[in-house]
C-alpha cells in the first residue's frame, strides 16, 4: 500500500508539475521572461507563489523546463515527418503537426510551443542541452530534402530547415487573424508556397542592386550617439535575446557610462522600442526603393530580398529579430505589430502585381508575405553559416532560393 501511495503521490506531482509548465509556457508567449512572475503563475494554477517554489525553486529552472518541453514536441514533430518516404510528405507532415496543435490550442487545449528567443539568457549550463537539441531538430529538418547531400547542397538544404523553421514560429502568431475553419485551406497553402516559391514560369533569381543606401548601418565608431546605441542595442538585442542585453553590457560596448546610456533613453524598453522603429524604418525604405527600381512584381519582390537577406547577414545594424517583443509593454508591443503587419501588407500587394503581371505564381499573397517576414527575420540567425559559403552574393541566393523556388529546386550552382 505504500508504495502504491508514494506512486500516485509521484503521479500526482509530475500532473501538477505539468500544469505549472504549460502555465507558464502560455505567459511567456504573452508576457515574456521578463514579465512571467511565480505570483502570476500561481493565479494560473490556483496555487499560492510559495507552492510554485515546491515544483522549481528558481525561476530560471521553470523557464529551462518550458524551453525542453517545446523542443521535446518540436523534435518529435519533426522525427515523425522524417520518417515519410518522401520529401513532399516529409514537409506536408511537419507543416501539418503545426496546424494540428494550433487547432488544438484553439479548442482548449494548454500549452503552447513558446518562443525560444532568451535560450541564450540562460547560465551555460542550462543553455548548452537546449542549443544542442535544437541543433539535432534542423539536422531531421534538413534530412527532410534528402540523404547523403554534401557541400552547397547540404548548405542549401541548412538554408532551407532555417526557413521552414521560422515560418513554423511565426505561424502561431498569424493564425490569430483567421478562423480555424480556414486552417485546411492555410495548411495547403503555406505548403505551396514552401514546395515551389513564388516566381513564376522563366522567371530566375536576377534581383537589380539598389541605390539607395540609407538603410545601410554605420560602422563602428561613425554616426551620431543614439545611432551608435541602436547599434549596440540591435546587435546585442539579436545575440542574447532582451535579458542578456543588460545597460551595462550595451554600455560597455560602447564604451561609455550608465549614466551616458539613461542620458539618450529613459529605460530599456524606450531603446528596444526605438529599435524596432529604426528596423522597421530601414525595412520599408528598401521595399520603396525596389518598388521604385521598376521591372515586374518578381524582379522587385527579388531586389528587396537580396538587400535585405543581404543586410542581416553582413551590415553592421542587422534588422531586430521580433523575438525581442516579448520584452515590451503590451501597448507599444501592439504598435510594433501592427507596423509589421503594414509590411507584410506591402510585400503581398507586391506579390499581388507580380500575379498580375505573371512573374509570379499564384499564390496567396498573404500566405506568402506572412512567409517572407519570418525568412527575413531569421536571416541574421544565419551569419555564421553565410560567412561559411564561398561568396556573399551567393550566400544570400542560397538563402533566398527557398522563397524564389520553394525547397524541392535546386539552385543552379547546386545541381
Amino acid at each position: 500500500m505504500g508504495e502504491g501511495m508514494r506512486a500516485g503521490e509521484t503521479g500526482r506531482f509530475e500532473r501538477r508539475r505539468q500544469d505549472v509548465i504549460q502555465a507558464a509556457s502560455e505567459l511567456i508567449n504573452e508576457l515574456g521572461v521578463k514579465g512571467t512572475t511565480f505570483a502570476e503563475l500561481a493565479q494560473r494554477v490556483g496555487l499560492n507563489a510559495t507552492s510554485i517554489t515546491y515544483y522549481f525553486d528558481r525561476k530560471d529552472k521553470l523557464v529551462t523546463a518550458v524551453y525542453e518541453a517545446t523542443l521535446d514536441w518540436m523534435e518529435h514533430a519533426a522525427r515523425t515527418a522524417a520518417a515519410q518516404a518522401e520529401p513532399a510528405d516529409r514537409l506536408r507532415a511537419f507543416i501539418a503537426a503545426h496546424v494540428a496543435l494550433r487547432r488544438r490550442i484553439r479548442a482548449g487545449e494548454r500549452g503552447l510551443i513558446t518562443a525560444l528567443s532568451e535560450i541564450r539568457t540562460l547560465e551555460e549550463g542550462a543553455q548548452r542541452p537546449l542549443l544542442d537539441q535544437y541543433s539535432r531538430i534542423v539536422g531531421h529538418v534538413r534530412a527532410f530534402f534528402g540523404d547523403e547531400r554534401h557541400g552547397l547542397q547540404r548548405a542549401v538544404d541548412t538554408a532551407r530547415a532555417h526557413i521552414l523553421l521560422e515560418a513554423m514560429f511565426w505561424w502561431p502568431v498569424w493564425s490569430l487573424r483567421y478562423s480555424t475553419r480556414d486552417f485546411d485551406r492555410l495548411e495547403e497553402r503555406i505548403f505551396d508556397v514552401l514546395a515551389h516559391g513564388l516566381a513564376g514560369t522563366g522567371q530566375g533569381w536576377a534581383p537589380r542592386p539598389l541605390d539607395n543606401r540609407a538603410w545601410r548601418g554605420e560602422r563602428d565608431g561613425e554616426g551620431d550617439t543614439v545611432d551608435a546605441f541602436l547599434r549596440a542595442a540591435t546587435v546585442m538585442i539579436n545575440q542574447r535575446g532582451y535579458r542578456g542585453a543588460s545597460v551595462n553590457r550595451i554600455a560597455a560596448a560602447l564604451n561609455v557610462t550608465k549614466g551616458s546610456f539613461y542620458h539618450h533613453h529613459s529605460a530599456k524598453d524606450d531603446l528596444v522600442f526605438a529599435c524596432f522603429e529604426r528596423s522597421y524604418d530601414r525595412l520599408s525604405a528598401v521595399q520603396l526603393a525596389a518598388c521604385e527600381a521598376g521591372g515586374d512584381g518578381w524582379s522587385q519582390i527579388a531586389s528587396a530580398l537580396a538587400e535585405l537577406v543581404d543586410l542581416q547577414f553582413h551590415d553592421a545594424m542587422p534588422l531586430l529579430r521580433t523575438a525581442a517583443l516579448q520584452a515590451l509593454p503590451s501597448d507599444e508591443r501592439g504598435s510594433v505589430v501592427v507596423r509589421s503587419n503594414r509590411l507584410a501588407n506591402r510585400f503581398a500587394g507586391m506579390l499581388a502585381d507580380g500575379i498580375a503581371d505573371g512573374s509570379v505564381r499564384a499564390v496567396d499573397p498573404l500566405v506568402a508575405s506572412q512567409l517572407i517576414m519570418p525568412a527575413l527575420n531569421a536571416a541574421y540567425e544565419a551569419r555564421g553559416w553565410a560567412a561559411r559559403q564561398p561568396d556573399p552574393a551567393l550566400a544570400v541566393k542560397l538563402y533566398a532560393w527557398t522563397l524564389c523556388a520553394g525547397v524541392f529546386t535546386d539552385p543552379p550552382e547546386v545541381r
